[in-house]
């Protein structure tokens, strides 16, 4: 189950009495913990809301029975009680069966939270039949919906121009991404767009055609057009593929083999009709179809 399913079941208050967070990300995880916590109202929190970290060195570390005994324990009020277990990949064989046996037979008013970091590995199989898995890693393709979903729990939209310069200034780290979302709340528009937070967004990345370049050469298709989105603000068409001239012809070198240089001769003869589609119209359509090709062409000769 993916990150916006679990999103899905927040809205629903974690129906179910068991739960398993599994990331490769703290910071996702520690957002998860975070919405898990907003469940909560605050005068309850104190009562209905408890984290144990499994990873604490033993000196410092809660006995294992001590959770489950909170598990069991009513909750204070009305409402539900949330305990989250982190780390849980360091649980200890008898810890984990422990776990198994409650699972079986779960508090109806207790939500058990495992907060798992890194791949699950085949000892968690048989707690799995009692606790629903969700997955927090984020596809980068997900990035824009996780980046609008931040904005409208502080109250404001996003244009999609806007997540665009973002993604482009920022790049993918997460944390970065929500700190600048954030300083948005500052502009205090309902709706954010582009221009509204050029200004308001510090610390942001500049892009160059050497990392355009990069980009190309990999074949990373989304960081490409990511880095012209930026650099189209204020770059020419004409002095943008100059600069890819410039940059590709660096790669030239006697060194180069006969399929490297084949290779190059090619990039410069999509670079050359570029040139002339360029002179002809003077938009940046043509630097957007001529990145196109060069992201089918361009692979690391190096």
């Amino acid at each position: 189950m993916s990150y916006r399913a679990f999103l899905d079941e927040c809205k629903k208050g974690l129906p179910l009495p068991g739960y398993m967070l599994v990331s490769s990300d703290r910071f996702l995880q520690s957002e998860a913990v975070t919405k898990i916590r907003n469940l909560v109202p605050d005068s309850e929190r104190d009562f209905n809301f408890h984290v144990f970290d499994v990873a604490m060195a033993a000196n410092a570390a809660v006995p294992f029975e001590q959770i489950i005994d909170v598990l069991q324990t009513v909750p204070f009020f009305s409402g539900k009680k949330y305990v989250i277990v982190d780390n849980c990949q360091k649980l200890l064989k008898k810890d984990r069966e422990s776990l198994q046996e409650y699972a079986k037979h779960p508090a109806e008013s207790s939500v058990l939270v495992l907060m798992h970091f890194g791949s699950v590995k085949k000892g968690f199989k048989d707690l799995l039949k009692n606790i629903k898995p969700f997955t927090l890693d984020l596809r980068e393709s997900e990035i824009p919906f996780w980046i609008k979903q931040r904005a409208q729990s502080r109250n404001f939209t996003l244009s999609r121009s806007a997540v665009e310069h973002l993604l482009g200034t920022i790049g993918t780290d997460l944390g970065m991404l929500a700190s600048e979302v954030d300083k948005c709340v500052l502009i205090g528009k309902p709706t954010v767009k582009r221009q509204d937070i050029i200004d308001i967004v510090e610390g942001k990345r500049s892009y160059n055609v050497f990392d355009l370049v990069n980009a190309l050469r990999t074949r990373n298709t989304d960081k490409a057009f990511r880095i012209y989105s930026v650099l189209r603000e204020t770059e020419e068409p004409y002095s943008l593929l100059g600069a890819l001239n410039w940059h590709y012809g660096q790669l030239l070198s006697a060194k180069n083999s006969p399929r490297e240089k084949k290779q190059l001769y090619d990039i410069f003869n999509i670079l050359n009709q570029a040139d002339l589609h360029i002179k002809s119209s003077g938009s940046f359509y043509p630097i957007e179809l001529l990145l196109v090709k060069l992201l089918r062409l361009s692979k690391n000769p190096r």
